[in-house]
């Protein structure tokens, strides 16, 4: 090995001295925690990918002053990414030289050709190797296109390679939501070297984007193996969003096991674990930090925030609703600290209980865009009623999945209400639904000739002969586009109509960064934010709605969410900004917890009813949807449904009224996030 590995790590908790950085506060000393693994968390992922990028450009620039190359292993995938735009804007602002660079990457789907749209070889090419001053010959990736018997002779020269080499400098990896690291899956053993692997079906499944369905999805992968990632002299790990938050918990404060690839990296003795907040949010520090000693150890204080999460966490560990919660329950599950700072003068749990309580109960309203008179909700003196509301939906369908209750009561209420949808969500219509639309056109023209048979039997045409020919993961041709976007369109549009909104109050913003007809966009331009300040300018809103679900398996929603962001950042001198609140919403991917939610909207059971009515309008996006994202075979009605009843639950059980559903949603405030805005 390049350098020796450690021993057996201890599975009780040890004392890890390493600093962090977390949501722009200072960096503190770590006391005790379970973590095994040292861990980095960054205000932003794009915060983390830079400190990475920043560790590699001292290396490359160290060994070249040394006459020497610097090895790197290197992963793909959209988590490594921004560590790429990154050491691509060093090279062309800085000077960062990489002709004294050698690479290996991880891994390559088996077969793939180096120029199809899924290959990473070309992904290494597109993000990294054809805008830096790297030899082509100093780059190396699995081959998939490697004849089956020679396999096998391939991955002993990959090794071969590494070695002559002397070995991997700084290893890149990401994690699956399998904890395999490169294509290591459950059941990899620590000594496993380079080889031919059968991927795992949810693997497989969470790929299935990239490929226009799961059935397209290679079944084996080149990888590296444990043994040669472990090889390498330092390893950073990268893993960003709320969906690896469970995998990276086991991961670094879980027992070593094949079952998790990942946790073999406690057994490094130079690995590191970059996240941002939302991977890191199940950690122990994190999650329940009481249980480790005082906060004031991370950095933190018992305000209401934290509060609020303990005493929730506590009422869901002993079962019982927040105003039952006693002083034993407190001291018995780590929670003294919290009795004797907000304990009141008795220092006793009734305050923190009553405290907690009226502070949920105080998120609850029926009335999102205020109540004009008449009650407790009414709206402040001076503020606007009924209010101007802009709700920005990524696709075509995740206002009415994510807020649809809440879009539709704000049209009861009488609010001007308008909905933006972000992207045309062409690329999630299958084909088959592309051909019964235009089968629709041609037999509309023959029933009205007047309006141009010809041309519909070209279009359909055309369009029956490039999907006939179609090969997988194939970029549909410019008509195809444009149909199924029309679908997306025509679909979104009546689901407005029907939750009550104005026909000139439906805007398709159709932002570039989305139409490469591909899986994977182009990053967030300046086009993409005019597009938004336009449209936020001319309505002038009292209320913005945006998804705040990251989550989504190939990042619409974090562009979209960031270009909303960057056109409200600079709208900030505007006087109608003075008076305007950004909603966060989720729920088609993840939810709101009660500790979070700002604003807690309940449902009846007839909404609840009319939002699922709203969702069915999306016809192409019924029964399956072309990418339903990982793991989950629920129709997004469902998914929606029951996390909204759940949330809900949860509001029950702490001892709140009871409802149906509950959607809710989280305040954005500009003036904190612009410093950590990505």
């Amino acid at each position: 090995m390049s350098g020796s590995v450690s021993g057996q790590v201890a599975t009780k908790t040890r004392t890890n001295t390493s600093t962090q950085s977390v949501m722009g506060e200072p960096s503190v000393e770590r006391h005790k925690t379970p973590e095994k693994i040292a861990v980095s968390v960054h205000p932003t992922s794009t915060a983390a990918s830079r400190a990475v990028a920043a560790e590699i450009a001292t290396l490359i620039r160290e060994r070249a002053r040394q006459g020497k190359n610097a090895v790197l292993g290197l992963a793909t995938g959209s988590t490594p990414q921004g560590v790429y735009e990154e050491l691509v804007r060093l090279h062309r602002e800085e000077g960062l030289s990489f002709k004294n660079v050698i690479t290996f990457n991880l891994d390559e789907y088996w077969p793939m050709g180096t120029d199809e749209l899924q290959s990473y070889r070309r992904f290494m090419r597109e993000y990294l190797f054809d805008h830096v001053d790297i030899d082509p010959k100093n780059t190396n990736v699995p081959d998939g296109t490697c004849a089956p018997g020679k396999v096998q002779q391939f991955c002993e020269d990959y090794e071969r390679k590494i070695a002559i080499a002397c070995g991997i400098d700084i290893q890149i990896l990401g994690v699956g939501r399998t904890g395999h690291i490169g294509f290591n899956e459950p059941g990899s053993p620590i000594d496993s070297r380079t080889r031919l692997i059968t991927l795992d079906r949810v693997t497989r499944m969470d790929a299935a984007s990239d490929f226009f369905g799961e059935r397209h999805v290679p079944r084996q992968a080149i990888t590296m193996g444990v043994g040669t990632i472990l090889d390498a002299k330092r390893v950073v790990m990268l893993a960003f969003g709320e969906h690896k938050a469970g995998i990276i918990k086991r991961a670094v404060e879980g027992d070593i096991t094949t079952s998790v690839a990942a946790s073999f990296l406690q057994k490094h003795p130079n690995a590191t674990v970059m996240l941002d907040p939302a991977s890191s949010a199940e950690l122990t520090r994190f999650k329940t930090p009481w249980l480790l000693g005082p906060l004031a150890n991370f950095g933190m204080s018992w305000d209401l925030h934290t509060t609020k999460r303990a005493v929730i966490w506590l009422a869901h560990t002993v079962g019982k609703a927040i105003t039952k919660l006693t002083d034993e329950d407190y001291n018995e599950h780590g929670l003294q600290e919290l009795l004797a700072v907000r304990g009141g003068a008795k220092g006793g749990a009734y305050d923190i209980n009553i405290e907690v309580f009226r502070a949920l109960q105080k998120t609850i309203t029926g009335w999102p865009g205020g109540k004009p008179s008449g009650g407790p909700q009414d709206v402040p003196k001076g503020e606007a009623f009924p209010k101007r509301v802009v709700v920005f939906s990524p696709h075509p369908d995740d206002d009415v999945i994510s807020m649809g209750g809440t879009f539709i009561r704000l049209c009861d209420q009488g609010h001007d209400v308008h909905v933006a949808y972000q992207t045309s969500g062409n690329i999630a219509v299958w084909d088959e639904s592309a051909l019964r639309h235009v089968d629709f056109v041609t037999e509309f023209a023959q029933a009205f000739p007047q309006l141009g048979k010809e041309f519909a039997d070209r279009l359909e045409q055309n369009i029956e002969q490039f999907i006939a020919k179609k090969q997988a993961g194939q970029v549909d041709s410019p008509e195809l586009q444009r149909v199924k976007g029309l679908i997306r369109r025509t679909e979104a549009r009546a689901a407005a109509r029907y939750s009550g909104v104005k026909p000139d109050r439906i805007h398709f913003l159709d932002l570039p960064f989305y139409e490469t007809g591909r899986v994977k966009k182009k990053p967030i331009g300046e086009e993409d934010i005019k597009i938004t300040m336009k449209l936020l300018d001319e309505v002038k809103p009292h209320q913005i709605y945006a998804a705040g679900d990251l989550s989504d398996p190939h990042g619409t929603h974090r562009v979209c969410l960031a270009a909303i962001k960057a056109a409200v950042l600079r709208l900030m001198d505007r006087e109608w900004m003075k008076h305007c609140k950004v909603w966060l919403y989720r729920g088609a991917w993840q939810e709101w917890g009660p500790d979070d939610i700002e604003m807690a909207v309940p449902l009846a059971p007839e909404e609840v009813m009319r939002k699922r009515m709203a969702i069915f309008k999306h016809e192409s996006q019924k029964d399956m949807a072309l990418f339903p994202g990982p793991s989950d075979a629920r129709e997004f009605w469902q998914r929606a449904e029951d996390r909204n009843r759940a949330t809900a639950k949860l509001y029950d059980k702490l001892g709140l009224a009871e409802y149906e559903a509950i959607e809710g949603f989280v305040e954005w405030i500009p003036q904190t996030d612009a410093l950590h805005n990505e």
